[in-house]
């Protein structure tokens, strides 16, 4: 076939494709042009739908994307406001418990026949080595040394050992440098308190013929030491309790072990009493020398 013939072929069939579209769009209104749409219409309808359906899943999991994300940050939002309630209720506690503790000092305070000004521990050493503690207050607020250091409930927490114009240190009744003289609340008998650091007090010399109850209160004598020294705390401290009870091999004496009344490892706030004359009795003046 020649180059010719195919050219005018393909001319014709141009011709005749153009005819039959220039017909079908004259009688697209015709039914059975209709009738064919709405086949195509059908047939093409679940892929439409398919589509659909997939836009709204593309379109739905952006939406739980969205809410997953703003639900995160609720949870965020609500833990903050849970984290700001447990520390607002922390320092409830806290105000709390320093609060009774300065109500049971002034309760003291109001009970002592002594002059007292209250501090604030603002150190704790307590080591195997030694047990102090040290006060916001010094002899600016007329505080000495061997001045006694009472807690809450008129507890004996120890004696003044060292102190400045705004500090003061203190030595433990749990020290083992210190020693009180103690008095059995119920059956009167007396005892030498010595500290133990880690360990319960212990109360030794007590009398035989004296009954120790388990439990039972032991307070400060306020009687003179050895050689005449008066006691450099005043009589009805409380220094602790009664945990047990041994005699002497000898069977002359007891010695008890005690629970100290004051809860030395929370302490923060105590009375330093100013004005009890402990400690050596002032000398007698030397009489004058007749002429």
């Amino acid at each position: 076939m020649s180059k010719g013939q195919t050219g005018r072929r393909q001319a014709v069939l141009y011709v005749v494709l153009l005819t039959m579209s220039l017909l079908m769009l004259a009688f697209s209104a015709s039914a059975p042009i209709t009738e064919l749409r709405h086949g195509v219409g059908f047939a093409m309808a679940p892929i439409q739908n398919v589509l659909r359906e997939g836009g709204r899943t593309v379109s739905s999991f952006f939406a739980t994307l969205g809410e997953i994300d703003r639900l995160r940050q609720q949870n965020e939002d609500l833990q903050t406001q849970v984290d700001q309630l447990e520390t607002q209720n922390r320092s409830l506690q806290s105000l709390q418990a320093q609060n009774q503790q300065l109500t049971d000092i002034l309760q003291v305070r109001s009970s002592l026949d002594f002059d007292s000004t209250a501090a604030e521990v603002i150190s704790r050493r307590i080591t195997d080595q030694e047990n102090v503690i040290s006060l916001d207050r010094g002899t600016n607020a007329g505080i000495e040394v061997d001045d006694p250091v009472v807690g809450g409930g008129g507890a004996l927490v120890g004696q003044v050992v060292e102190v400045g114009p705004d500090y003061s240190r203190v030595l433990l009744v749990t020290d083992a440098r210190m020693d009180v003289v103690g008095l059995l609340e119920s059956s009167r008998g007396v005892g030498t308190v010595h500290g133990q650091l880690d360990r319960p007090l212990e109360m030794d010399g007590i009398p035989a013929e004296n009954t120790v109850n388990v439990n039972e209160a032991v307070v400060t004598a306020g009687i003179e030491l050895a050689e005449g020294i008066r006691s450099p705390y005043p009589k009805g401290l409380l220094i602790g309790t009664v945990a047990a009870v041994s005699r002497s091999p000898d069977q002359l004496f007891q010695t008890a072990l005690l629970t100290p009344a004051a809860n030395l490892d929370t302490l923060e706030y105590v009375l330093v009493i100013t004005n009890y004359s402990g400690g050596l009795p002032p000398l007698s003046p030397e009489p004058s020398a007749t002429p």
